[in-house]
């Protein structure tokens, strides 16, 4: 690994880093790397425990692995960073199942798949880096290439999945429903998960925006999402967070007018950095009585609330991904006809709404799963134009992942919070200057909060 490493550093500050990234197609592949797990052995390491006590850094652990065949239409990525997302949590706490039963589900598939199929998880769905072996038949990249990888696996063998990869019945989140994930120091992907990495980030500023940002686009601005407009009014929850952050960013460049519901000063203050007006303090609300009944009263001040902010007018889009904390009051505040698009459900799957609310106003409930090629393609297009930011707020070496995730777990960062896995220090590939110079203040937006 230490070559790869030095033949990858080699092209900071080089004239033409192309030619010194190209050299790792003459280095071998290592027999095994450095990976963060999860272990089958450990599934049961905290039954009968709350969630919120569910403790990531006992059950993610830096393994050394070993390195799996490459098969055909495949590519090995040299790893520099990664980043943190709400599925890798649900990974470290066994919640809502083990992912392990995906991996035994994948690994029966086909006899390439069975290489899924292990006593360990090597966890992660972002990565940015290197690109060191391609697998037969692939001709759009090469070793050296600098790349980003999104989420989504997905077979395309059936014909479900070629009008959108994401009816295809054996598409998977690589890195948790698939094994060789992105926090470590080389990953297995689809070559058609590969995209180009934006020249103006570092490592770790490429390699956040990808599951969030990409999960954001689909559900805002796709026809398979929400089909966002200039002008709509778009309630954003959770709207500085890792999923939020991009909502936000999304809402203001396509015209619309996102309502940040945020948890803090701090996070309000950061939504008006991005260009928001209107925030709205979630802490003002209380949606449930207990752990059975709804207040339906907070709804309708919430719903006030909003009109308020917008001159009377209700949301035409709601951007739903807390779940059940939150999901009968996104029903209630849509506007006639307006459009409720979920995903995530991170307070919990189990929704609750009074229907009456969307039957008798035509509202419509859209469930979003993160987002195709081209739709992933396009959100990372607009990163590496300087439209959409990062909003990575601190990074942690490989080593403590366990710490970041346990940070997201708790919800104790804002946007996203990035892993160090090759790169040794933050700040590294970096290739074109004058366009970082340009937006180097929102780049920095989130850094230290």
């Amino acid at each position: 690994m230490q070559d790869i490493l030095d033949a990858i550093m080699a092209a900071e500050g080089a004239t033409e880093p192309a030619k010194e990234l190209a050299a790792v197609a003459g280095l071998p592949v290592p027999e095994s790397y450095r990976g963060v797990v999860v272990r089958a052995d450990e599934v049961d390491m905290f039954d009968g425990m709350a969630t919120r006590e569910k403790d990531p850094r006992k059950s993610l652990h830096v393994l050394q692995v070993p390195t799996p065949e490459l098969g055909p239409g495949e590519a090995l990525v040299a790893v520099m960073a990664s980043a943190i997302n709400y599925n890798t949590v649900w990974t470290s706490i066994f919640e809502p199942v083990s992912t392990f039963s995906f991996l035994k589900k994948y690994g029966k598939l086909s006899e390439l798949t069975r290489r899924h199929d292990l006593p360990h998880h090597i966890v992660g769905s972002d990565a940015a880096g290197v690109v060191l072996r391609v697998g037969a038949g692939v001709t759009k990249w090469k070793p050296g290439d600098e790349v980003v990888a999104h989420c989504l696996s997905v077979e395309l063998e059936d014909p479900a999945g070629h009008d959108d990869t994401l009816l295809d019945p054996q598409q998977r989140i690589w890195g948790f429903e698939t094994n060789f994930g992105g926090l470590a120091e080389i990953a297995v992907v689809k070559s058609n998960q590969l995209m180009p990495k934006p020249a103006h980030l570092s490592w770790e500023e490429a390699a956040s925006p990808g599951l969030v940002n990409s999960t954001a686009y689909r559900q805002l601005v796709s026809h398979h999402g929400a089909a966002m407009k200039q002008g709509d009014v778009v309630l954003i929850w959770g709207a500085s967070g890792g999923l939020g952050g991009y909502a936000t960013q999304l809402a203001l460049h396509g015209g619309a007018i996102p309502i940040c519901v945020v948890s803090s000063p701090e996070k309000a203050e950061l939504c008006r950095q991005m260009g928001a007006e209107l925030v709205i303090d979630r802490t003002e609300f209380t949606f449930w009585k207990d752990e059975q009944a709804q207040d339906t009263g907070e709804w309708r001040r919430f719903g006030a609330r909003i009109r308020e902010l917008t001159g009377g007018e209700d949301p035409d889009i709601v951007f739903e991904h807390p779940g059940r904390e939150t999901f009968g009051a996104s029903v209630y505040v849509a506007k006639r006809g307006g459009t409720i698009v979920t995903c995530a459900s991170t307070s919990g799957f189990m929704h609750q709404f009074d229907n009456r609310y969307l039957w008798m106003n035509v509202k419509r409930i859209i469930g979003s799963h993160f987002a195709n090629y081209r739709e992933a393609w396009e959100a990372n297009r607009l990163i590496a134009l300087g439209r959409i930011h990062p909003t990575v707020s601190r990074t942690y070496p490989l080593e403590q992942t366990g710490q970041a995730a346990y940070d997201v777990h708790r919800n104790a960062h804002q946007g996203k919070v990035g892993v160090r896995c090759l790169a040794p220090v933050d700040g590294l590939g970096v290739r074109d200057r004058a366009l970082r110079e340009r937006h180097e203040p929102a780049i920095n937006r989130f850094r230290g909060h």
